[in-house]
């Protein structure tokens, strides 16, 4: 089995509610990549890359596009079962870039379980959980909103959920305290300001809402600043765009600058990079959130299956992209009930894309 096709397709996934909005940004739609990878025999596996916007992580649509076919020439010809070559293959030929490596890795897995007849789950170290537990997010907004956009949440099912904070400490403040009100007894909720605060806002926030039952998720840009808000905080610590790296990972752990990470696949290059930090994490200790950046059915299948083959008590919960868009980009996704997602148990991704949405594709490499 070797490479033969690499293809593209742009696919832009509004959101149901108008918007999402985190920090001091806002979006209607993001742009998302589907990468197909066509073997020499004629299979199919599937990818997909979605960055949150150009300006939330050193990511951006058309740098992923640019970037997947800029590596497609080193690609063509390989064995894609031999996921440890091909990244060592994409490492060689583009210098960092986790992102653009993320969905080219993500097919390469989604082959080998088709190849293999089994779950990428199975692969990745057994089906351990049976099914995911999941977050939903409030977007940032006026803070009746947003109270009142949790307590339809919770009517839904779902009880763990991430508030979007950090564009305005005193505004921040009234909006924690409106949607920790009605927090129902024993549900969890973040407070995550997605590098928002300067250090001294995070510390006036922190410090106002000190008796709120919540966690705070990545306050500030640094992760100096980061540490400084969490000594001068008594709620739980969640790091997420500072952790880059697994050496990071075990920095923040040395130093008890958190108590759960946020995983995030294309961050680390794929399902690949991501299980090394995850298996490390669980040999650690340290619980775990496992999600991405954004996407569509493709992506929610690639975190499903990885949070499925982690240990139910190291895993914090996971997000369901899909869920927030207007369009289907895939059938065969998880299924999605009671604040909880279950991944197809067919081989591979257990995805068949919808070309009605996809199209033709953009661009290919062959």
């Amino acid at each position: 089995m070797k490479i033969a096709k690499i293809a593209l397709y742009a696919v832009a996934l509004p959101m149901k509610e108008g918007a999402y909005s985190w920090s001091n940004q806002s979006f209607a739609a993001f742009d998302s990549t589907v990468v197909e990878v066509t073997t020499d025999d004629g299979q199919t596996g599937y990818g997909e890359i979605c960055p949150l916007g150009p300006a939330y992580l050193p990511a951006y649509a058309e740098g992923a596009r640019t970037g997947i076919m800029k590596l497609a020439d080193s690609l063509i010809g390989l064995d894609p079962r031999q996921i440890g070559s091909i990244n060592l293959v994409m490492d060689r030929a583009l210098k960092g870039h986790p992102y653009v490596k993320s969905a080219l890795d993500i097919a390469c897995w989604d082959l080998l379980g088709k190849a293999t007849g089994q779950p990428v789950c199975n692969l990745l170290g057994g089906r351990v959980q049976d099914s995911v537990r999941l977050f939903k997010v409030v977007s940032r907004g006026d803070p009746d909103a947003m109270a009142e956009r949790l307590q339809a949440y919770q009517a839904q099912g779902f009880n763990q959920f991430q508030m979007k904070v950090g564009a305005g400490a005193d505004l921040d403040i009234e909006r924690i305290r409106k949607v920790t009100a009605v927090l129902e007894s024993g549900n969890k909720l973040a407070a995550d300001a997605n590098c928002g605060w300067m250090q001294h806002e995070a510390v006036r926030v922190v410090s106002a809402v000190n008796d709120m039952p919540l966690y705070i998720e990545q306050p500030c840009e640094t992760y100096e600043a980061c540490r400084v808000v969490r000594d001068v905080s008594n709620h739980p610590m969640i790091l997420d765009e500072c952790m880059t790296s697994l050496q990071t990972v075990l920095t923040a752990h040395q130093d008890r600058a958190m108590d759960a990470v946020n995983l995030k696949i294309s961050r680390f290059g794929g399902l690949t990079k991501t299980k090394v930090v995850r298996d490390v994490c669980a040999e650690l200790g340290i619980i775990m959130t496992i999600e991405d950046t954004w996407g569509g059915e493709l992506t929610d299948a690639a975190i499903a299956h990885l949070a499925h083959s982690t240990p139910r008590e190291l895993h914090f919960q996971s997000s369901a992209f899909s869920e927030y868009a207007t369009v289907s980009i895939a059938s065969g996704g998880p299924v999605i009930a009671d604040g909880f997602m279950t991944a197809s148990e067919a081989p591979g991704l257990g995805i068949t894309p919808n070309w009605d949405v996809l199209g033709q594709p953009m661009a290919e490499a062959s």
